[in-house]
């Protein structure tokens, strides 16, 4: 009876490490279906040099939209200077976003991006964007914050808008505990 309750205990120990492992894995096997897929709207990201190869297209305009929504609980305030903007593939262009932490506390904020269609989203580049970092906002302090991209020119001639949504998080309890324990070893 004691051998078997062993090899039970055995068992659960394996089945709970695997579990574990799996859970682990699934963030970057996320990550990696969203790259070959286009699935959830992540963007592309190059750096300036990457950029600059892109040849500019003149002929095309694409409609370029900014929503941003805050996650519920979030004492932000959060839009775009502009709503929309008409780019051309292949060229730089900035956009400024407005946050303001309405609290009497701290607040540690992440944004999320996502573009749609989905099929637009490694076509869409940020080569610089607040969303690369996470964002500490002082009681009552307000930041403008750039969004610098490029619609790739090898976007399908078919869209003809680009949606770009930002979705901000209070990450503070999280960053925080990280904070925390990176200080305590």
């Amino acid at each position: 009876m004691k051998l078997s309750s062993n090899i039970s205990a055995f068992k659960l120990s394996i089945f709970a490490i695997a579990m574990f492992g799996f859970g682990y894995a699934l963030v970057p096997l996320y990550d990696l279906l969203c790259d070959v897929t286009g699935l959830n709207g992540k963007s592309e990201s190059v750096t300036e040099q990457q950029q600059a190869n892109f040849a500019l297209d003149e002929s095309r305009t694409i409609t370029v939209e900014f929503i941003t929504t805050l996650n519920q609980g979030m004492s932000w305030d959060f839009k775009p200077e502009i709503s929309k903007m008409q780019v051309h593939p292949g060229k730089a262009y900035q956009a400024s976003f407005f946050i303001h932490n309405k609290t009497n506390r701290s607040i540690i904020g992440q944004a999320i991006p996502s573009v749609a269609p989905s099929t637009a989203a490694r076509h869409f580049v940020k080569t610089e964007c607040f969303c690369f970092t996470d964002q500490l906002l002082e009681a009552d302090q307000s930041l403008e914050m750039p969004v610098v991209f490029v619609v790739n020119p090898a976007l399908p001639e078919h869209i003809k808008t680009v949606t770009l949504s930002y979705t901000y998080f209070d990450v503070s309890k999280t960053a925080s505990t990280l904070l925390n324990n990176i200080d305590n070893t």
